[in-house]
């Protein structure tokens, strides 16, 4: 049976960025630039390069500026046209997502990150589809939800992406259940939302990219609050994985910051200006004397 790949993605984009405050009392956090592009772009070129045709951003009130940001400016291309800046037009085209295939929806309230998801259930019908937290900005040479795409062309299922860490820090993460850790394309046979380290039954924590099959949003139609009050997509699906849908965690190649915090978006922008030979030589300069004062 030929395996469809997933041609939506979901992007969960409804926070308040509380913790980059004053920065995002008016901007949202997802607009916050990792050198010179809004975190929210790299979590959509991860997807488009992925081969995703439909973008589906869950919002929230005051979050306007990350629709404008995919549109057409056309004052501004004009400007830069009548000036020959055609390398900038060149950028900015790189922003623009094809008319219909950027559909906005909101939550209405902070439920958590599997009511988010639950809220695109009309859009996305009976078909696979992925999910992309921006907060997880993912350095590679091959997308990670590439990667993931080529686990389920041979898989089919439900593909999550993960990280080991160090047990410590379980709690802060779902952590899978898995027979054994011998290759970069594990089975799983359970997931569990931020348990503490004695309870964890691995180190291999989930990252922010997922490609899931459309039932999920039955059982997150009924889903009660988990840990911390919300509802847990975890939690659906633990419960899917119990009902013997297939699950496979992908151990992607590639760096991830978690961009929701603030040591790991300024590592970010660092690992991110270090890839550019633009930027590169300049930067290291500029920081080798700040750490010698240190």
């Amino acid at each position: 049976m030929k395996i469809c790949p997933p041609r939506k993605a979901v992007f969960p984009i409804a926070g308040l960025g509380t913790r980059f405050l004053p920065a995002t009392k008016v901007m949202p956090k997802e607009m916050l630039p990792i050198v010179d592009k809004p975190v929210l772009q790299y979590a959509v070129e991860e997807a488009r390069d992925a081969g995703i045709t439909d973008f589906i951003f869950i919002t929230s009130h005051d979050k306007g500026m990350l629709e404008d940001h995919f549109d057409v400016n056309h004052e501004l291309h004009a400007i830069l046209e009548k000036r020959k800046r055609f390398a900038d037009i060149k950028v900015l085209e790189a922003t623009f997502l094809p008319a219909g295939h950027l559909i906005v929806t909101r939550q209405y309230e902070p439920l958590g990150l599997g009511h988010a998801v639950w809220c695109a259930r009309r859009i996305i019908g009976d078909e696979p589809f992925a999910v992309l937290l921006p907060d997880d900005v993912i350095l590679s040479k091959k997308p990670c939800l590439a990667q993931m795409m080529e686990v389920y062309a041979k898989h089919g299922g439900n593909v999550l992406a993960t990280m080991p860490i160090p047990k410590s820090q379980s709690s802060r993460y779902g952590i899978i259940d898995v027979a054994s850790e011998d290759s970069d394309i594990l089975p799983m046979r359970g997931i569990v939302e931020k348990p503490t380290p004695e309870k964890a039954p691995s180190n291999l924590a989930v990252v922010g990219r997922y490609i899931l099959q459309p039932d999920v949003f039955d059982l997150l139609e009924k889903q009660k609050c988990g840990a911390g009050g919300e509802i847990q997509l975890t939690d659906a699906l633990a419960t899917l994985i119990g009902m013997g849908q297939p699950f496979h965690a992908c151990r992607f190649e590639g760096q991830r910051f978690d961009c929701g915090d603030k040591v790991g978006f300024l590592s970010a922008n660092i690992a991110f200006a270090l890839q550019r030979p633009d930027l590169s030589a300049p930067l290291r300069e500029a920081i080798l004397p700040l750490l010698k004062e240190i």
